[in-house]
């Protein structure tokens, strides 16, 4: 594959939720390139329902960690590029939003302490900032051990404190998973109404924008990892695979 300019790729665990025992090198060395390099990454998938030798539908949601692993940092030819970072699909967030309630009259005056009143109707609404939660959009696939696609978004949460949302999709047989995925504008999480406290209302959504400059909107992403179940028991026969360790390579580098 030709090499425009290295990008880490970002979503690569989130698609192998299906996938069994793999080599990644192979692959990898080849879609690296020249001028690409690697990042390992390591984490856990949650599946469900759980995978088992039958097809059917599944949601997953993914965490994980890059460039901490035995590997060390991720390695990049794009000058100042991130070396550390996390990685999530499918899970909540906590985040800090402005939190709205009504005003309250007490005696002739509201609680913004400045507006008089006779009723609480008169009273402009009190706006504070508190912490709730937001659920990031869920991974969907389709298929069983021994085959499977998914489709998803992955956040990823670099050591600078930068963001990288990636679009990706990807297609699993038996050992191995191959994740397509591109470098997005924006993630669009939903408020869990729960997590609200009582009295308040908060925004229905919350958008986290990628704003990591190393690797910008429209840039590629392509990888192959490594999924072993968290416990022998889960077999996929008598047991489905409900949770999953990934632990694999993935490559940097941008095709032309």
């Amino acid at each position: 594959m030709d090499v425009r300019r290295s990008s880490i790729v970002l979503g690569a665990a989130l698609g192998a939720a299906m996938l069994w025992v793999a080599g990644p090198g192979a692959l990898l060395a080849g879609a690296a390139g020249p001028g690409g390099g690697e990042c390992q990454l390591q984490g856990v998938a949650n599946l469900s329902p759980p995978l088992s030798s039958a097809s059917g539908s599944f949601a997953y949601n993914f965490t994980g960690t890059l460039g901490t692993g035995p590997m060390g940092s991720c390695q990049s030819n794009v000058a100042g590029a991130p070396t550390t970072g996390t990685v999530s699909a499918g899970i909540q967030l906590s985040e800090t939003v402005p939190l709205t309630r009504p005003g309250v009259c007490t005696n002739g005056r509201c609680d913004d302490g400045v507006t008089a009143c006779v009723s609480s109707s008169q009273c402009p609404a009190v706006v504070t900032s508190g912490t709730v939660l937001y659920q990031e959009p869920i991974p969907q696939g389709s298929g069983s051990c021994g085959s499977s696609t998914t489709a998803g978004e992955s956040l990823v949460t670099w050591g600078d404190g930068k963001h990288s949302v990636i679009d990706y999709d990807t297609t699993g047989a038996l050992a191995a998973v191959v994740l397509q995925g591109t470098v997005g504008a924006s993630m669009t999480l939903t408020l869990v109404a729960s997590s609200v406290p009582a009295g308040f209302t908060a925004p229905p959504t919350y958008v986290i924008n990628t704003d990591e400059p190393a690797f910008p909107v429209g840039e590629g992403s392509l990888a192959l990892l490594t999924f072993s179940p968290t416990t022998q028991d889960q077999n996929c026969v008598t047991v489905g695979v409900s949770s999953a360790n990934i632990d694999g390579v993935v490559g940097i580098g941008s095709g032309t």
